[in-house]
């Protein structure tokens, strides 16, 4: 039997991004999101590289605009991938979303760009339930493992 390909453009595209986390005494970490309200959703920060930039560069390049905080990269969290038929061009991506564990050092979440209509600190376990995607639910999952068991600096 012959596959007849696909008459549906497609491209491979490749992104960087991550969890950012604050510690909170006993009551564990907190974990930022970026939200919004139209259609309704709450992500992980992340986005594409700049011509040039590295992959980390770019992950701390999109969290410091996403969410308005300066971070650090303490690990790779791994990468995940997935297609998507972009409702814009009519184009299929091949996208590749590489994940980092970061701590805020500082920065204010009300200086976010606006991409994004809310960024707001959540507990981990509320964090986990408002995520959209499941494969961000996943990695803040291996994050928390980290942070958790002490892998992520103190």
């Amino acid at each position: 039997m012959v596959q007849k390909k696909s008459k549906t453009p497609s491209k491979r595209v490749v992104s960087a991004g991550g969890v950012v986390y604050r510690r909170n005494g006993v009551m564990g970490p907190d974990i930022v999101l970026c939200g919004r309200r139209e259609p309704p959703l709450w992500s992980l920060p992340k986005g594409r590289p700049d011509p040039g930039e590295t992959i980390i560069e770019t992950a701390l390049r999109e969290a410091k605009e996403e969410t308005g905080l300066d971070v650090e990269i303490e690990r790779s969290l791994g990468s995940v991938n997935y297609w998507f038929v972009s409702s814009i061009d009519r184009v299929r991506y091949n996208k590749t979303v590489h994940f980092f564990l970061m701590n805020a050092l500082g920065g204010s979440t009300a200086n976010h760009d606006l991409e994004f209509d809310d960024v707001v600190w959540f507990t981990a376990e509320e964090a986990v339930r408002r995520l959209t995607f499941e494969n961000e639910m996943d990695i803040l999952l291996k994050a928390l493992e980290f942070i958790e068991e002490g892998y992520a600096k103190v």
